[in-house]
């Protein structure tokens, strides 16, 4: 494959060829060395067996197209004085990124004991997958790396993230072929819709195809190029081909490539920035197609290698054992010529740095990269600006998501000059009763405008676009780059993101463990539309179990919220907006919700986690309660005080006490989450011999999951979701669940010594009201009047 396609004006000297090839083969001799060598770096004497490491482990094929991709946004960068970042899509080409951060300095600089000499080339080397070393995908330990890129599709979304508000940002994204198959990926594509010219920096896509995966081809490379031309136009690309094996040949038309697209965007920002040009932008986007293991060994044991899947991993992977193998392998890193890429003191020489950038510009010193050296706290107003009235207690109902909205708009226009929050979710934000915040920006939008639109805007900060990835992923690259934002989705289809939320903790979890990393703003979601008030849905939007997923992760990072009214849903987003490194999950209902407590309450009980609430119980302070029923999650609350009431007037000598959870963190042991309670502060607050009726918002088992260690585990009853919904009524619900008041009032007398013969009446009034409930609402549609017109008079 020799034919290379590109024709631009750049025409490169013979002297600017050599210094980039120079660049590269020094940058491809480094990352075949990191995969192979654990001593003798500089091959200054012959390879023997104890030079290799036990293990081989890496990805070799990728790494000479990114190494490419990395020596010509140098140049680009150094030549045009950019500003630039860059996603590594295929992540698992670590050794590439750590290659030619090392030999730009940005390496060494963060790892000072990895010199740019040839004792810091053999630490490189020898860490690299080594025990005690680091990771083989470019992860938080490499400097200039948002995106790990282990789990693919999630490369071009994070990219755009990185591009919004940062309008002088260059922002280059190398895109696998592999890659390229997945559902976020393909879907990420459409995020140039959202990119303003103006506000925002720019994209460049680069779509490495080099032809398979680890067994099998791709279906992008494999496209005849009039009909890869047709899809990447049909997204809104104007693609630039650079395909060839020979590398001058590859130089010159990178480097042309490079210059064209670059152009371009150029003259794209500059007509919508300076003279108003408000169609929307085709951007460009480069598909370099180079062989797989480009300069690898070209067949090993008699079959064909370079540009073939077998080119993945590690080319030859029985060098220790097998002679020839050492001697190819002797061969392939000698073709390099490292003698003439470095000094005899393992130094890069000058023509391999000539084309690297100068301080901050360089790829791995970007600050864009360590976005929490950048992040400024958000200016947020005072809750009392927002909060309810709370007279007393279950009497007034609120919107908890539409009070919420009133603090996201002021959040919006506050932030107005400097652009750095975004609110983004999947065509949801006026659905999740949080439509005050168009009132600060509109809905970012670039592409066609009709009449009957509302609330688009070419400016806009609001993000919806109906994928949950994409969402995410705009977000994260949001954040990772020293921003702000909120997540907004429905709860059952979070689920959607639970793999991107596993690499995002795993990402936080790594990077609050190096010192050089700053704190970065959290990642918040507000999780609504909630399964217990699904008015025009049913059973397929019903799923309460994300919280279980986040809470199996690392407990430093992760925070989980049930507000159960709208003043502790101010005080909770309150303080996940002012948070940093962490990943915080609310759960609060959009519909009409009592108000329980007053802002000042609010925050007290909130800054607890979990709390009595003695108005709501009947204990005197003379007895110990019999029972204590609690509640997590807005709806359970409504049920537990709908209960103690119940049993307040049927059964008055019963001592009941009310406990309510904010944060489901403090339920674990305090050696198990940061949040947690001491087995002294649970004992007291749950009793140890006492039954506990706990009403939880979700899968109940989550609850055993969190207090199994307790002392009074055994005594604990809990009741929440359990796979039982369809469009029905809101009380419906509760009772399909065996949540509902009802119930929880049966469970004391079936749980409290003694109750059982004494209060036998009792529990059969509670099992006929269930009776009528279900007749009820067969005739009626609606729920019974005491249940729909209940309020708290206790």
């Amino acid at each position: 494959m020799s034919k290379v396609e590109h024709q631009a004006a750049t025409v490169l000297s013979d002297d600017e060829v050599r210094t980039l090839d120079a660049h590269w083969r020094a940058a491809n001799y480094l990352a075949a060395g990191q995969i192979y060598l654990m001593s003798n770096p500089l091959l200054t004497e012959p390879l023997r067996p104890e030079h290799i490491k036990p293990r081989l482990l890496g990805h070799w094929g990728t790494s000479p197209g990114l190494n490419l991709v990395y020596t010509h946004l140098n140049r680009v960068i150094r030549a045009r004085g950019l500003d630039a970042l860059c996603v590594w899509g295929p992540g698992h080409g670590g050794p590439s990124v750590l290659a030619n951060s090392w030999l730009e300095g940005s390496y060494s600089e963060t790892y000072p004991d990895v010199s740019r000499d040839a004792a810091g080339m053999g630490l490189l080397f020898r860490q690299f997958s080594f025990p005690g070393g680091v990771p083989s995908h470019v992860a938080p330990e490499t400097p200039g790396s948002i995106h790990e890129g282990g789990e693919l599709g999630y490369s071009l979304s994070h990219a755009y993230g990185a591009a919004l508000d940062n309008p002088d940002l260059l922002v280059a994204c190398v895109i696998g072929d592999g890659e390229a198959e997945t559902g976020p990926l393909a879907a990420s594509w459409h995020s140039n819709k959202f990119l303003d010219p103006v506000r925002d920096g720019a994209v460049l896509p680069i779509l490495h195809l080099n032809g398979y995966k680890i067994a099998n081809p791709t279906v992008l490379a494999r496209l005849p190029e009039s009909e890869l031309d047709e899809l990447l136009r049909g997204y809104g690309h104007e693609p630039i081909h650079v395909t060839g094996d020979d590398p001058h040949e590859v130089h010159r038309a990178m480097a042309a490539a490079m210059d064209d697209a670059l152009d371009r965007i150029a003259v794209m920002q500059r007509s919508a920035r300076e003279e108003g040009i408000s169609e929307r932008v085709h951007w460009p986007v480069i598909v370099l197609r180079t062989p797989k293991g480009w300069t690898g060994p070209a067949e090993v044991d008699g079959v064909p290698v370079e540009g073939t899947w077998r080119a993945h991993q590690v080319p030859l992977a029985g060098v220790r054992e097998n002679p020839e193998h050492l001697r190819q392998l002797e061969a392939w890193l000698r073709s390099y010529r490292p003698e003439e890429l470095f000094g005899p003191d393992g130094r890069p020489v000058a023509d391999v740095l000539a084309c690297v950038p100068e301080g901050e510009r360089r790829l791995g010193a970007s600050p864009h990269a360590n976005g929490g050296l950048l992040v400024r706290d958000l200016p947020l107003a005072d809750l009392d600006e927002f909060a309810v009235p709370v007279d007393k207690p279950g009497t007034a109902l609120h919107e908890p998501t539409r009070v919420l909205g009133d603090l996201l708009e002021q959040v919006m226009k506050d932030t107005g000059a400097r652009r750095d929050f975004r609110l983004v979710g999947p065509d949801e934000t006026a659905s999740n009763r949080l439509q005050a915040v168009y009132g600060a920006s509109g809905k970012a939008w670039q592409a066609e405008l009709l009449p009957v639109d509302e609330h688009l805007d070419r400016h806009g900060r609001v993000m919806e676009i109906l994928s949950e990835h994409t969402c995410q992923g705009w977000l994260e690259g949001y954040l990772l780059t020293g921003r702000h934002g909120l997540f907004s989705c429905y709860e059952a289809f979070v689920h959607i993101v639970d793999s991107m939320v596993n690499q995002h903790i795993k990402w936080l979890k790594t990077s609050r463990q190096l010192s050089w990393r700053a704190p970065i703003a959290s990642l918040n979601y507000l999780l609504t539309s909630h399964v217990w008030r699904q008015d025009h849905n049913g059973f397929s939007h019903q799923d309460p179990g994300f919280v279980d997923h986040v809470l199996n992760k690392s407990p430093e990072v992760v925070r989980v919220y049930l507000p159960p009214d709208a003043n502790t849903l101010l005080s909770v987003a309150d303080h996940a907006l002012r948070s940093r490194d962490y990943v915080n999950v609310i759960v609060a209902g959009k519909q009409p919700c009592f108000d329980w407590l007053s802002m000042d309450e609010a925050r007290v009980h909130c800054a607890r986690g979990a709390g009595i609430w003695e108005w709501a119980g009947t204990e005197d302070g003379t007895r110990e309660p019999d029972v204590v029923l609690a509640c997590a999650g807005d709806v359970p609350t409504q049920e537990v005080l709908a209960a103690a009431q119940l049993l307040r007037r049927q059964l008055p000598q019963l001592v009941v006490r009310v406990v309510n959870v904010v944060d489901m963190t403090r339920l674990l042991p305090k050696d198990e989450h940061p949040h947690g309670m001491s087995d002294f502060e649970y004992d007291g607050l749950f009793t140890v011999d006492k039954p506990v009726i706990f009403a939880y918002h979700g899968y109940p088992w989550l609850i055993h999951r969190l207090t199994y260690r307790r002392t009074g585990h055994q005594h604990l009853h809990v009741r929440g979701y359990k796979e039982s919904g369809t469009t029905t009524t809101p009380f419906d619900m509760v009772v399909r669940n065996d949540l509902d008041r009802y119930r929880l009032v049966m469970d004391v007398i079936d749980r409290v010594p003694g109750l059982a013969v004494r209060a036998a009446a009792v529990r059969q009034q509670m099992a006929d009201a269930r009776t009528r409930h279900r007749a009820w609402i067969r005739e009626h549609g609606t729920d019974l009047p005491e249940v729909a017109d209940w309020t708290w008079n206790g």
